[in-house]
């Protein structure tokens, strides 16, 4: 426990000028005191940590000190190979990037943990497609990704519906979802955050001007909010369906799932046949009938009317299709 902490002490020194003992104990989540005595053991171990003394000090590694990574156990050094997505980095243009960086990585690590690359690759693959689609890359994605890497403003043109518009984006991130590329960007001119599909860019150009990116701006966090309210956004109407516990266990499968949650939070006890009825917010009439055709028998609308009457219909059909032959 004391080692790890300690490596990770020297990694944090060697990547900043100098930390304060506050901000040190904050990142190894031990008190100022612990802080002191790790960097004495440090200096008697010969690391070349050196406190700077008053108000204004801290720590810092002297000499442009550099460590190898010998304190990776087998585990983080497979880990740290994981993180890498080689679909999405060959996509974007930094395949060569990355293949440097891993043999930069394999280089520095100990003979003992050399083969962490191909252990982790046989026991991970990320396919990030969702099934029975074949995902395109989009044309514009290394300029839009060029741009990303190096904050520069982008000159772009999006298609929205029939018509096309001219945006000037600072673009801060890209997300992979589902074979689809999203950029998340800074409209200056609206002094907002947007999403906008790469794919439907049908020009794009970097200028000369970087932007001062936001630090406080997070991506994994904006793009969840985001996620949350476009799924919000088109559950424009709701239906009562009573479901069976087998349509219970199967309705997040067949709806939105965020539907399905309130659905289901908000659903009442099970009656005595264990069926229990729950208000869905779905996007129309037309995609619930789609969605819950799914569930079979283990579902029954209740309202509207119309819906329950078009599942009646449907019925009605199967039944006569599937009416042995001596019953007609």
């Amino acid at each position: 426990m004391r080692a790890a902490r300690l490596i990770k002490m020297v990694l944090l020194l060697q990547s900043r000028p100098s930390m304060t003992a506050a901000e040190l104990a904050r990142e190894l989540e031990v008190s100022e005191r612990t802080v002191t005595r790790d960097a004495q053991a440090l200096s008697e171990a010969g690391v070349p940590v050196y406190a700077d003394r008053g108000r204004a000090g801290g720590y810092r590694l002297v000499g442009g000190y550099r460590t190898r990574l010998t304190g990776l156990a087998r585990s983080e050094a497979e880990a740290l190979f994981l993180s890498g997505v080689p679909g999405a980095l060959r996509e974007m243009g930094l395949e060569d990037a990355g293949s440097a960086a891993r043999l930069k990585v394999t280089a520095a690590l100990l003979p003992s943990l050399s083969d962490a690359s191909r252990t982790a690759a046989q026991r991970f693959h990320l396919d990030a497609p969702a099934w029975f689609r074949e995902p395109e890359t989009p044309a514009l994605l290394p300029a839009v990704a060029e741009a990303v890497w190096d904050d520069r403003c982008l000159k772009a043109r999006y298609r929205r519906g029939e018509d096309e518009v001219e945006r000037a984006l600072e673009p801060y991130g890209l997300v992979l979802k589902a074979g689809a590329w999203y950029l998340c960007a800074r409209v200056p001119e609206a002094d907002a955050f947007r999403t906008y599909r790469v794919d439907r860019f049908t020009a794009v150009d970097a200028t000369d001007t970087r932007f001062v990116r936001d630090e406080e701006f997070d991506l994994p966090g904006f793009w969840a909010e985001r996620a949350e309210a476009f799924a919000r956004s088109i559950l424009r109407a709701q239906i009562v369906v009573r479901l069976s516990p087998e349509g219970v266990r199967r309705l997040a499968y067949t709806v939105d799932p965020l539907a399905a949650r309130e659905a289901l939070g908000d659903a009442g006890e099970p009656d005595a046949d264990g069926w229990v009825t729950a208000m869905v917010p779905v996007e129309s009439e037309e995609v619930a009938h789609s969605q819950l055709t799914a569930l079979g028998a283990e579902a029954e609308v209740l309202a509207p009317e119309t819906l329950r009457e078009r599942f009646a219909r449907d019925a009605a059909r199967l039944a006569g299709l599937y009416r042995r032959p001596d019953a007609r």
